[in-house]
């Protein structure tokens, strides 16, 4: 089946690359080569989206992340340094590369990678991860338990959706293994279940970057009384328990899926293939995961509310408000790793030196992801630096604010679009939170309903995006190849985020989440079953 895609996606590729290195030329003819030092031409124009735009595009054709993403990077330099070779090189390493990663929030991310690619190594190798396997295996009878079961853990690891990402997945990757659920469908679980999770709990990461947004210091009661118009998370969960006990696939995972039933987990595109480890027959405890991951959420959630200063006498929620998740993440990680590594000493599952080459084969199960959020955070630090962010607050400006009641609507699809060509979220609320506010003073009921709009358009196009760090991550956590998860996941995404736009417009006339949030669930719900319906309809071998 690559086979086949590789004569069409190689062309569009080499296309794009020969178009860029003439674009180059032209810029060293025209300028002699002198870095251009005047602000770009393009700087807060639609032209500014162009970089995630093509990224996105080569991704989806070529089927390869890596290059796509660069390309994008190096179509962003071209823009801001005015087709200057000079100013294009330096650019995309100094402004883009180097600066992303000097960073401390970035760095204590990727700490925290590789942290937990360390303990997942070690659990593998200790055998509490197989142990687990058996444990679930024994409980868990059908798919269908094991794809509630995953999404039921997702629910309740709500405090981070990187740490959400990870944790589902190397503890759930046994179980749905054994019940033959294709690893982008369990991809898609662990996705569907990290952001829209963590954007109705008052308690995460997220309630503490939105009530940063917020004037006045009222962001955590307006995140509060946000939460039951987050349409797209409410109905994001529910569709997860829908496909599952309904049985629907439809989409490219209709066939990831069959193919999983026939023994073909990854439908033949593995890229972590040899980095799982042998343990023999019987190895190791379920208390030798369970017991390490409870004290790695105890952990992290110490971490978080450390970075709050909760220890110095800030209260519980200004703590949780005011964190810095990368380093509570990073601190309670290492820390976790520590009692990790000496539980294991102590349980004599492993010799030191076993302990010590875990690590390192740790660090390279993660080296995809790490790769892919480097580039990821460049490709946004390219269209940060053209001014993509004023542009859509000047079109919003401009075109939305004199449709009063079809404004959460409109909210929610540029939130959607803007998260989709930047994979970020929180740069998302940055921009349209204080629009909105702007827009409609806070005692108005539409204020929260197109608050909540924007908040569940950044999470819908941040889970639709190829580039999102938490998309890059579910697949990580299920070791699934990043294109096909994304390729998977997107018609599932698009069925959820059509009902919103459809609720938010009932919210925008009815703005009463006692009538528009049983609205949006009843439309949900029908929703699955007409495509139940018409999957029945069709012939076995069409999907």
């Amino acid at each position: 089946m690559h086979k086949k895609r590789t004569p069409r996606a190689l062309p569009a590729l080499i296309a794009v690359l020969a178009a860029i290195f003439c674009t180059l030329v032209v810029g060293v003819l025209a300028d002699g080569g002198d870095a251009a030092e005047a602000t770009s031409i393009f700087y807060g124009t639609a032209w500014s989206l162009l970089p995630p735009v093509i990224a996105i595009v080569l991704a989806l054709i070529t089927k390869e992340v890596y290059s796509s993403l660069f390309v994008g990077i190096l179509a962003g330099g071209l823009l801001y340094s005015n087709f200057s070779f000079e100013g294009t090189v330096l650019h995309i390493f100094n402004g883009g590369i180097v600066s992303v990663l000097s960073d401390g929030y970035n760095v204590g991310i990727l700490i925290f990678l590789v942290i937990l690619g360390a303990m997942v190594s070690l659990m593998n190798r200790a055998g509490g991860s197989a142990a687990f396997g058996r444990w679930a295996a024994k409980r868990i009878k059908t798919r269908v338990g094991a794809q509630l079961a995953t999404t039921a853990l997702g629910v309740l690891i709500f405090v981070d959706d990187y740490f959400n990402c990870l944790t589902v997945g190397s503890v759930m990757r046994p179980v749905t293994d054994k019940h033959n659920v294709s690893r982008a469908k369990l991809a898609y679980l662990i996705d569907a279940t990290a952001a829209p999770v963590c954007i109705i709990a008052p308690i995460s990461s997220w309630a503490a970057a939105v009530a940063s947004y917020v004037e006045d210091g009222q962001g955590l009661t307006v995140f509060i009384k946000s939460i039951p118009y987050n349409f797209y998370a409410w109905l994001t969960i529910i569709m997860m328990i829908g496909l599952a006990v309904m049985k629907i696939d439809y989409g490219p995972m209709a066939k990831f899926e069959k193919n999983a039933q026939n023994g073909d987990l990854f439908s033949g595109k593995n890229p972590y293939a040899g980095m799982e480890e042998d343990v023999p027959e019987g190895k190791g405890r379920v208390l030798d995961l369970v017991l390490p991951i409870v004290v790695l959420v105890i952990c992290c959630v110490l971490g978080m509310l450390y970075s709050g200063n909760f220890f110095t006498g800030t209260s519980f929620v200004d703590a949780f408000s005011g964190c810095d998740a990368s380093q509570g993440l990073m601190l309670g990680s290492a820390f976790a790793l520590v009692f990790a590594i000496v539980y294991y000493l102590c349980r004599r599952s492993m010799s030191f030196r076993e302990i010590m080459n875990s690590i390192p084969e740790g660090f390279k199960a993660m080296v995809p992801a790490i790769l892919i959020l480097t580039f990821a955070w460049s490709l946004k630090a390219m269209t940060d630096s053209l001014g993509a962010k004023y542009f859509v607050r000047d079109f919003v400006y401009a075109n939305a604010e004199g449709l009063q009641a079809f404004l959460p609507c409109i909210v929610f699809l540029i939130g959607c679009g803007l998260a989709f060509a930047t994979g970020t979220s929180w740069g998302t609320f940055g921009i349209l939170i204080p629009i909105v506010q702007g827009v409609f003073s806070m005692d108005d009921p539409m204020s929260i309903v197109c608050i909540s709009a924007c908040m569940a358009g950044a999470v819908c196009g941040d889970h639709c995006s190829p580039i999102s760090d938490t998309t890059i991550m579910a697949s990580a956590g299920a070791q699934c190849d990043h294109v096909n998860h994304v390729s998977t996941q997107l018609p599932y995404a698009i069925t959820c985020a059509a009902v919103s736009c459809v609720s938010y417009i009932i919210a925008g006339f009815v703005p009463n989440a006692y009538i528009a949030l049983p609205a949006a669930v009843v439309l949900m719900l029908g929703t699955l079953v007409v495509i139940k319906l018409i999957n029945n309809r069709r012939p076995q071998n069409d999907t």
